[in-house]
């Protein structure tokens, strides 16, 4: 991988570390969220300390820091500005992935991933996207649980790719992406075969 290539995906990761959650919740409460609530950094939690307005923000803003490094590098594919190996973007997405749920800024704390991979992902796998969207709010409205909606989400992706037979590429994509968002839902999990999720 040439020295370009690093360079993208390292500005992939510090525009995806931008934590919104943090910064919005600190100028609308004054609070650090990453002490209160869940001490994340997404917008269920954000919604819970500083308002429905405020966490509706960060989750605009955590979905266009996915979608904006992958349109970006779609384009200019496109344009046969810079030409890229067709794995290039699914990691230059999944970097931006990274530097969410990792951020630099908060000591590599973050949030759990579900608007920035939504963001990253809807401009290279549409279908699959709506598709995981839905089945989130169906699970979420059924269930009650915020987090039950997102796990349902991840394990659609990759679900919803085999049935539209997307290429292998964007398969391990969908699989990376499951699996980061299931492994950052670990303690939330853990909650719900217990019993003691939080609703909402």
């Amino acid at each position: 991988m040439s020295f370009l290539y690093l360079i993208i995906l390292l500005c992939c990761y510090f525009l995806g570390a931008i934590p919104f959650g943090y910064l919005l919740a600190r100028q609308s409460t004054g609070l650090n969220i990453l002490e209160h609530g869940s001490g994340n950094i997404g917008s269920t939690n954000v919604g819970r300390i500083a308002g429905k307005h405020v966490a509706l923000r960060v989750q605009i803003l955590d979905m266009f820091k996915g979608l904006l490094p992958v349109a970006i590098l779609l384009f200019v594919s496109w344009k046969e500005i810079i030409s890229m190996p067709d794995y290039f973007i699914f990691l230059a997405a999944f970097a931006t992935v990274i530097g969410h749920n990792f951020s630099l800024f908060l000591s590599f704390r973050g949030g759990k991933g579900v608007n920035t991979t939504l963001g990253a992902t809807i401009l290279l796998a549409p279908l699959e996207v709506v598709c995981a969207v839905l089945i989130y709010f169906l699970i979420k409205k059924r269930l009650k649980y915020v987090s039950a909606g997102s796990i349902a989400l991840a394990i659609t992706l990759p679900i919803a790719g085999v049935i539209f037979h997307c290429e292998k590429m964007l398969l391990a994509y969908l699989l990376l992406v499951c699996l980061m968002i299931l492994i950052r839902h670990t303690s939330n999990i853990k909650r719900l075969f217990e019993g003691e999720e939080h609703l909402g």
